[in-house]
């Protein structure tokens, strides 16, 4: 009776720590601003980082403001549900920009596929021009990330601390 018991508290231990492990994900406090034509956001936050999702949470006053949850294939908000990434770009961002390119942006990644990408010393600038599509200054440098496109007008800043 006793090697029984042993038995099932070994096969729940090894179930617990095998299969139900869930990835780390990096937490990095950060100063948080979103500003398109439709979302207006800026205030501390928190990004968390995964090799599978990012997410992102900007509070004003202890309350949450917004939270953003960026996986494969879908990006979700507290203000919407969970959109395909192309279907979140063309109602919040822009229709010409990559599925990716908001979790690129988080990620501190190249966009569109590392085109003009500048390699500087502490990171990359890039400067994407499309005539009537898009005009994208990006910049990744050190703990600040920004995403600035004026004929969109969209405006993303990411400065950890």
């Amino acid at each position: 009776m006793a090697r029984g018991i042993v038995t099932a508290l070994l096969f729940g231990m090894l179930m617990i720590n095998g299969c139900g492990q869930v990835p780390v994900m990096k937490q990095k406090s950060a100063f948080i601003v979103i500003k398109t034509p439709l979302m207006r956001y800026a205030d501390q936050g928190f990004v968390y980082q995964s090799p599978d999702e990012v997410k992102a949470e900007i509070y004003g006053n202890g309350q949450a403001l917004l939270r953003l949850q960026i996986d494969k294939s879908h990006i979700c908000t507290g203000a919407f549900s969970c959109l395909e990434r192309e279907t979140f770009n063309r109602r919040m961002l822009a229709a010409v920009y990559p599925a990716d390119t908001l979790e690129r942006i988080f990620r501190g990644k190249p966009l569109f596929d590392g085109q003009g990408v500048i390699e500087k010393r502490n990171g990359f600038t890039q400067k994407l021009f499309k005539p009537a599509k898009y005009d994208i200054l990006y910049h990744v440098l050190k703990n600040e990330i920004v995403f600035h496109d004026t004929i969109n007008h969209i405006v993303i800043k990411i400065k950890t601390v």
